[in-house]
Order: structure tokens, then C-alpha cells, then sequence
């Protein structure tokens, strides 16, 4: 047995409305339309819904519902009203009322960059829900591309080609060492450098510009944390570059020191927005990017 919802809702009108009529102009169909709708559907299921008793004095057939259009009656309100439901829920995450948003960014970004975009977006819409995931590049990479996040933000730039990217902000970046030693006697081939785990957008970075300066370290230490590795550096244990947020309170304290050097100056590294090519954002996601947009440079 088949069950068209379109005569059903047909004959749903015409059971709360007591009329053809009225549920012919309820439903923006002419009357005929609704006998026909009622007909088809009876013969559809093989049983009558509808037992007519005669006419009215206005010469109107009046009928009421049999004993099986009023068990369907029943189901019906059922069926539509789990449809007004529905309806309701997705107009709820249409209006951003309601809903999950999964971004990921990498670790500096999501300490420093987006605390802002996530409050305004949390006041603007306080029903719905978001969720920051923060790791290295590689790892954020790898979860946009499997779906388990709809938006990124990362340091380092992907060739994968499943990804739209854009550029988002460049970031400041300082060569630091600790404030106790005399800039004038280091050689940055023999002091020990501090850096990211592999995968790690600022350790990729990291690499590429040190190999541009023909500086090849023989001591390094791999630290899982920027914060981690500005402490360090302060401690004493060797030199690093880092963004200028993660060191400036450091700084501002007399515990590191910026090393100038031709190559070191104005160093900067583009950050970047990634989300995959061909999935559509949801409107929370767009709402979310028209924050991060508007996000600017931490001081």
C-alpha cells in the first residue's frame, strides 16, 4: 500500500474544515480538485473514507468520515504536525537559532585571534552551538578534509586541491632569544633552536626561512606549544621565532630580547581561511565567516 501525501493533505483539510469548499481555499485548489483528491485517494487504499448522507437544505451533499477516515484522520494530524516540527527545526537553522558549528584553527590563531568573532557570534545566536578545535596545520587540514569541521584557520598553506583558500591576515613575527644573553655573540648555527613538532605550520615556516638565510642549526629541541616555547627561550635554553603575540607580555617583562638581522626584520606569515571546495556552508557557517572577516590584527 502506497501513500501519497499530497491527497493526504488533501484529505486532512477536508476532515478539519467539515467542507470542501473551505479546504479547497485553504489549499488554493478549486473544489473539483478536492473531490477528485478524496476519490483518488480512495480508490488508492481500497476503503471509503467519506460516507455521504444526503443533502443539505442548501442542496449540498453532506457526509462525515467512516470509520477508516477516521483512524486515517487520526494518523494524518499525526504526519503533519512531526512536518510542521520539522519544518520549524530547519527554519530555526536557517534563522541561526539553532544548529552545531565545528571550526578548527591552529593553536595561535585559536588562542589569540578568534576570542572576539566567538563572542560576538555567541551573543548575536546564543541557541546554537560552536565548537573551536585546536591543533597543529597538519591535523586541522586533515579534519576539514573529513568532514569534522566546516571552516579553518591555519598558518601554513595546503596544496589540496578539495580546499577553497584564502588569505586571511599576515601575522608579525620576532627572532627572540633570552634577555640575559649578548645578542653581538651569537652565531644562530651554534645556539640550540626551539620549534614545533612536525606538522605545525610555524615549524614549516619556520624551516623554509632559516634555509633562505643559509643558517643550518646543530642544536634543536621540539617544544608542542608556542606559549611553551616562548617560556623556554626565556629560561635561557636557546633561540626561536615567534609570533609577536605569543612573546610580547615576555618581552614587555625584560625576559627575551629580539634579535635584529637583515633577514629577521618585518618578518611576517600569512594565515589562512580553508573550507572544502564543494560543501556548501551552512548558515551558520557563513555567519561565523562574515565575523572572522571582520576580525583584526591582535595589538
Amino acid at each position: 500500500m502506497y501513500l501519497n501525501l499530497h491527497l493526504l493533505r488533501i484529505f486532512l483539510h477536508v476532515a478539519q474544515q467539515g467542507s470542501f469548499s473551505r479546504a479547497a481555499e485553504q489549499l488554493s485548489i478549486t473544489q473539483p480538485a478536492v473531490s477528485k483528491g478524496i476519490s483518488e485517494l480512495e480508490t488508492q487504499l481500497g476503503l471509503d473514507l467519506l460516507e455521504r448522507v444526503g443533502a443539505s437544505l442548501r442542496g449540498r451533499r453532506q457526509w462525515h468520515l467512516t470509520e477508516h477516515g477516521q483512524a486515517l484522520f487520526e494518523h494524518a494530524k499525526g504526519i503533519f504536525a512531526l512536518e510542521r516540527v520539522a519544518v520549524e527545526d530547519l527554519q530555526a537553522r536557517l534563522d541561526c537559532q539553532r544548529g552545531h558549528l565545528h571550526i578548527g584553527a591552529s593553536s595561535t590563531i585559536a588562542g589569540y585571534w578568534l576570542a572576539d568573532a566567538c563572542m560576538t557570534f555567541s551573543r548575536e545566536f546564543p541557541q546554537a552551538q560552536l565548537s573551536l578545535m585546536s591543533a597543529n596545520t597538519d591535523d586541522i587540514c586533515a579534519a576539514l578534509q573529513d568532514g569534522q569541521i566546516e571552516l579553518a584557520l591555519v598558518e601554513g598553506q595546503t596544496e589540496n586541491a578539495k580546499f577553497t583558500i584564502q588569505h586571511w591576515h599576515d601575522e608579525p613575527l620576532k627572532l627572540v632569544c633570552p634577555a640575559s644573553w649578548a645578542v653581538s655573540d651569537i652565531s644562530l648555527s651554534e645556539v640550540r633552536w626551539l620549534w614545533r613538532e612536525p606538522g605545525s605550520g610555524t615549524r614549516a615556516w619556520m624551516e623554509q626561512h632559516l634555509r633562505s638565510a643559509a643558517i643550518q642549526p646543530k642544536y634543536s629541541m621540539e617544544i608542542g606549544s608556542n606559549e611553551g616555547i616562548a617560556r623556554a627561550v626565556a629560561a635561557g635554553v636557546g633561540v626561536s621565532i615567534l609570533p609577536l603575540r605569543v612573546c610580547q607580555e615576555l618581552l614587555a617583562l625584560g625576559k627575551l630580547q629580539i634579535i635584529d638581522t637583515p633577514w629577521s626584520q618585518n618578518l611576517t606569515r600569512p594565515l589562512y581561511l580553508m573550507n572544502l571546495q564543494h560543501r556548501p556552508l551552512s548558515p551558520l557557517g557563513k555567519a561565523f565567516m562574515v565575523k572572522i572577516q571582520a576580525v583584526k590584527p591582535p595589538l
